[in-house]
């Protein structure tokens, strides 16, 4: 095994971990800080692979946007912080629908690819401007339209959160 080998299976490591971590822990918060660790450990292994682009689009999407609006709006609609006693449900309905959609991606996976290797030499080689054309020529109003869902949704939270005594 080389070294790259190496390093995504260290951080695939550190991604699951962190994955079971935020799906087992009690706090709302501290689950948002644990999909941090995920997130980001998912960035390094974009970084291995030499996707720059897809891990600084990981990172500020994902880790900036995404877990700053999950904490924002657990901040804003004061929800419960802490552990939460109307949380606890029975475990095993999740574990039978994440088992079934781990069987399912495997199977689908292992269909796909039939274990076969992938020379990568013959692909043509991207660069940042090519996606950038794409992006910005094709996919402009569902950015946009998604900008647009955010900031309702945050001024949503907002209102939500607002004291009805001011009023």
């Amino acid at each position: 095994m080389t070294l790259t080998d190496w390093l995504v299976a260290a951080l695939g490591v550190v991604v699951v971990g962190a994955a079971l971590a935020v799906v087992t822990t009690a706090h709302v918060v501290r689950a948002g800080l644990w999909l941090v660790v995920a997130l980001g450990g998912l960035a390094g292994v974009y970084l291995v692979l030499t996707a720059e682009l897809v891990a600084w689009v990981q990172m500020l999407v994902y880790v900036g946007a995404v877990v700053v609006l999950l904490l924002f709006a657990v901040m804003l609609t004061r929800a419960p912080i802490g552990a939460s006693p109307d949380l606890d449900r029975a475990r095993w309905p999740a574990l039978l629908v994440g088992g079934g959609s781990a069987a399912a991606l495997i199977i689908l996976l292992v269909h796909a690819y039939r274990w076969s290797t992938v020379e990568l030499d013959d692909a043509p080689a991207g660069t940042a401007e090519q996606v950038g054309t794409e992006i910005f020529r094709q996919w402009v109003l569902p950015f946009e339209v998604l900008s647009v869902l955010l900031l309702a949704a945050l001024v949503g939270a907002i209102v939500v959160s607002a004291r009805r005594d001011r009023v």
